[in-house]
């Protein structure tokens, strides 16, 4: 009996981007600082980060930067936009190239009489 799946599809999901919360950030600063220097490896490696992480996320800390310790592109606040405004957007954008495209065609129509 044949697959209805065509060859090659992946039925793996696809993987989802990790989060921190601002408070995650914080105490594994706080413990990366606290190791003694030969078991800070043993923390990224727990926790499946990267010194790059600890860099930024220390340099929020120490600029007073609470806020930026969380993740605006993920985060409950930002707003959704909803399908109809969404779909709002695409027709304003539609409608100007159109009257931009109609302004052409009138110039182009004048000119040849």
């Amino acid at each position: 009996m044949p697959s209805t799946e065509p060859v090659g599809s992946d039925p793996a999901p696809r993987p989802k981007r990790r989060t921190f919360t601002s408070e995650y950030k914080l105490r594994i600063v706080a413990e990366y600082d606290a190791a003694p220097r030969n078991e800070k490896g043993a923390v990224l490696r727990r926790e499946r980060l990267y010194h790059s992480h600890v860099k930024e996320w220390r340099a929020a800390r120490d600029a007073g930067a609470l806020e930026n310790l969380v993740d605006r592109r993920t985060s409950p606040a930002r707003t959704k936009k909803s399908a109809a405004e969404v779909e709002n957007v695409k027709l304003r954008q539609q409608v100007e190239r159109l009257q931009r495209d109609l302004a052409g065609n009138k110039a182009a129509l004048e000119v040849m009489g």
